[in-house]
């Protein structure tokens, strides 16, 4: 049986990586499941769940079909700006699992609003948020009751998000848990590149606090709240670490012989770094994740980025 506490989840991230073809009959005797923006994070939430249950897997892109279905999820190719797509959709699970982000302009998330009149019959949505909804917290520490300041357009429409699909949940009765993600890690989603073409980062005097979780921890973690995520409620899905930014990037400098990034000050970072990285540089927050461990009962397999970097490396030789 599949333990919500963490045990089993814990043996199940052993199948990530592992896609055999599992499109067995088991697989069909339990309730359905829809991944909605299945991407890296859906496709690790899809191998952890392995035959337990049906699994539809929605993606804007052909390219992920043959890997969806090696993983044994049933693919449906639709696109979220393209509400006319969706139709398949219409009553198709009772467990939705929203991990789409917003479209990239505006203050509005078109694509949660396209979706949500087709969810009928559904009994719980998890969705997966930004903890950029916060803004700037000049470095303290914050817990899910903190108010939300949205400093960017993009952290605006997460917002829209999370508040069109409160009021869905409020009106159909439908168990919404919303789970606040920092910056997704893996020993694919390192940023090596970045450091190899000699993008710095802000001195010590001046350097952000960010905040982390694996993608297996996070996958984890979205099936816990299946079973153990309590209505309207929100929970941090972050590590232990309280880490600034610079930190991070001399750790996994260090960590594969490569020079650690220039460190220079906030006055000169605009001109040098691309903007959407200036724009986390200029907020900075330490996320509690006390909520996740006391009432999800989560043991997280990478508590901290220095035990998820250093297993990272094994896996890329």
């Amino acid at each position: 049986m599949f333990d919500p506490t963490g045990a089993a989840v814990s043996e199940g991230s052993d199948r990530i990586g592992r896609c055999g073809d599992r499109a067995r009959a088991g697989r069909f005797a339990g309730p359905r499941i829809l991944i909605v923006g299945c991407g890296d994070v859906g496709l690790r939430v899809v191998n952890l769940l392995g035959d337990r249950f049906r699994v539809a897997a929605l993606t804007h892109t052909r390219e992920r079909v043959p890997a969806l279905r090696t993983a044994g999820a049933a693919a449906i190719v639709a696109d979220l700006d393209d509400p006319r797509s969706l139709h398949r959709l219409a009553s198709l699970a009772r467990i939705v699992v929203h991990l789409a982000p917003p479209p990239t302009q505006g203050t509005i998330d078109t694509r949660t609003r396209a979706l949500l009149p087709l969810l009928h019959g559904v009994q719980t949505l998890i969705y997966v948020s930004t903890s950029g909804v916060y803004g700037d917290c000049a470095g303290a520490w914050v817990d899910e009751t903190r108010s939300v300041a949205p400093g960017s357009d993009r952290a605006r429409r997460r917002v829209d998000a999370e508040r069109c699909l409160r009021t869905w949940a409020r009106r159909s009765g439908a168990r919404l848990v919303i789970l606040r993600v920092p910056g997704i890690y893996a020993a694919d989603r390192l940023p090596t590149a970045r450091i190899a073409a000699g993008t710095p980062v802000l001195h010590q005097s001046d350097d952000v606090y960010t905040n982390h979780i694996h993608a297996d921890d996070l996958a984890r973690l979205i099936i816990v709240a299946m079973y153990r995520g309590a209505a309207l409620r929100i929970y941090h899905a972050v590590d232990d670490s309280a880490m600034r930014m610079g930190d991070w990037f001399d750790l996994i400098a260090d960590t594969y012989g490569m020079q650690r990034p220039e460190r220079v000050v906030r006055e000169a970072i605009a001109s040098r770094v691309a903007p959407n990285l200036a724009s986390f540089m200029r907020e900075s927050r330490r996320l509690s994740n006390d909520r996740i461990k006391n009432e999800l009962g989560i043991r997280l397999a990478y508590p901290t980025v220095i035990e998820g970097v250093i297993a990272s490396t094994s896996l890329r030789k």
